[in-house]
């Protein structure tokens, strides 16, 4: 038979233990709070760090792209008015000073120094004047297919004699050569005055060369070249007019 003083002592070990275990757990629980609580605060700081860290480097600047300068095109420029060839004819003798004739020059030797004939086209003479001065068939088929046609190949000859950097120093016109060709003359319907061997002066390496232009001739009182390397030729080549170191020689006179 078990004591009743037995089974008492028995119940309050047992709840001794009971509060032993409990305590320890309370303090496992505590402990695992504060390292978790730790924790987060130094990932807080961390954090903190790298977002200060963002704010004081700063962002770069991209560098622009520097855009490339591109030098203005050449242009010919304007010796008559544009409609000047479908106009009629005057006697006036064309002055080889003034902004007409040095248009012009400014044109040829702008063909010349590029080997682009085209930008010669407003000093060449206009195709719907030579219509009115040729007495001959299909007038537009030879200033195509003759006379602008050997202005080409004048012009690719030269470009091949002028070095690059040639500089343009003057042009010589011979005005006591010109003539006034009357109509009837030389297969013509209408008058103008011819201005034969003007001479072309430049420099290059320190040199004075010059070459000849063939013809001018009048147009309602303006000088257009007509001829470029001589006035008539035996094929379909280019001609350089006289080429020669230092400024040469102009003329002859005469032709039409």
């Amino acid at each position: 038979m078990v004591r009743p003083t037995f089974l008492a002592g028995l119940a309050a070990a047992a709840a001794l233990l009971a509060a032993l275990a409990g305590c320890t757990t309370g303090a496992k629980v505590s402990a695992s709070t504060s390292t978790n609580a730790k924790a987060s605060e130094a990932a807080k700081v961390r954090t903190s760090r790298v977002s200060a860290t963002r704010k004081a480097s700063p962002t770069p600047t991209p560098t622009p792209t520097p855009t490339p300068t591109q030098k203005p095109k050449p242009s010919g420029l304007p010796v008559g008015p544009p409609n000047a060839g479908s106009l009629p004819q005057t006697s006036t003798l064309p002055k080889t000073t003034g902004t007409a004739f040095g248009s012009a020059v400014h044109d040829i030797w702008l063909a010349v120094v590029t080997g682009d004939p085209d930008y010669a086209k407003p000093a060449f003479f206009p195709e719907k004047a030579y219509e009115q001065v040729k007495a001959i068939a299909g007038p537009q088929y030879d200033w195509q297919n003759r006379l602008w046609l050997d202005f080409t190949l004048d012009i690719a000859a030269v470009h091949k004699l002028v070095k690059p950097g040639a500089t343009f120093t003057k042009v010589i016109a011979p005005t006591q050569y010109a003539q006034w060709i009357p109509d009837g003359a030389c297969y013509n319907s209408t008058g103008y005055w011819h201005l034969p061997g003007s001479r072309m002066v430049y420099r290059q390496d320190g040199v004075t060369h010059s070459f000849g232009i063939a013809s001018f001739i009048s147009w309602r009182g303006d000088w257009y070249v007509i001829h470029l390397g001589a006035l008539v030729r035996g094929g379909a080549y280019g001609i350089v007019d006289d080429p020669e170191t230092g400024e040469g020689y102009t003329g002859p006179p005469g032709g039409c």
